[in-house]
């Protein structure tokens, strides 16, 4: 199975300006990234970096989602 890893900065882009093109796209990118971790057909990877950057976070929202996603 395909490893992959995102960074914080990806986990956080569908909560960026969604009506810059280049941001749209990157945030579809990471729907369908995420989706196929859900579906089993990529693993991700985590580290206590991505956890701690998280912890940091001083949005809850952003910081609950992203939780969210570190769980999958």
């Amino acid at each position: 199975m395909v490893k992959v890893y995102l960074d914080t900065s990806a986990y956080n882009r569908p909560f960026d300006d969604q009506t810059q093109p280049k941001i749209f796209l990157e945030s579809q990118a990471i729907a369908i990234i995420l989706q196929m971790v859900e579906t089993q057909i990529v693993e991700v990877v985590s580290s206590s970096v991505l956890e701690y950057e998280n912890s940091r976070n001083p949005y809850s929202i952003k910081q609950e989602a992203m939780n969210r996603y570190l769980q999958i």
